[in-house]
């Protein structure tokens, strides 16, 4: 057990509504009354994120967020299969504790794995990824006011607004946290 006092980004905890992490903290203290200290928590089955506010003196279950390697294998339409390099074991995570990030992992590639005891929560994507131009129309240079853009399909089917500049089978970087266009990537 820790103090709610302790809680910093990045910790994880464990209450009667289920396994936390923290995305923001915030000690708030009032005129008279005792402190309180609100938390932006996200959830590590659901990937949902809330607010909680604690009294100070109050105690959460502290948990270890352990990493581990996994070899991204296949999904199917609800669960997204690894391997460990090492023992070569099979686990299985949900498409919903993801949080849409599935659409990122390619087959043979390693990923970092949160692991709370024996279950599997989530998975670390780079915040870069390269992906490669499917398919994109020409560019045609005309009237522009603003930036001229087109859109253009990805290698792993993510649809993505990029410059007329860009041609099929040119590699790209990509933010995964916004799923926007970044720079062409350097051969």
């Amino acid at each position: 057990m820790i103090p709610v006092t302790n809680l910093r980004n990045g910790v994880a905890f464990s209450d009667s509504q289920g396994l936390w992490e923290v995305i923001s903290y915030r000690h708030v203290k009032m005129g008279r009354g005792s402190a309180t200290i609100r938390v932006k928590v996200r959830n590590l089955k659901t990937d949902s994120v809330i607010e909680k506010t604690f009294t100070s003196g109050q105690k959460v279950e502290d948990i270890e967020i352990e990493k581990k390697k996994g070899q991204f294998l296949y999904s199917d339409a609800s669960e997204i299969v690894f391997m460990d390099p090492a023992t070569f074991e099979q686990f299985s995570l949900t498409k919903t504790t993801t949080g849409g990030k599935e659409k990122f992992l390619k087959e043979g590639q390693e990923y970092d794995i949160q692991v709370v005891g024996d279950s599997v929560f989530g998975i670390e994507i780079p915040k870069i990824i390269v992906l490669e131009v499917a398919e994109t129309a020409p560019g045609v240079k005309g009237d522009t006011v603003a930036a001229a853009t087109k859109e253009a399909i990805l290698e792993n089917g993510l649809k993505v607004k990029v410059p007329l500049f860009i041609n099929p089978s040119d590699k790209l970087k990509i933010d995964t946290r916004t799923n926007n266009y970044v720079e062409r990537a350097k051969s």
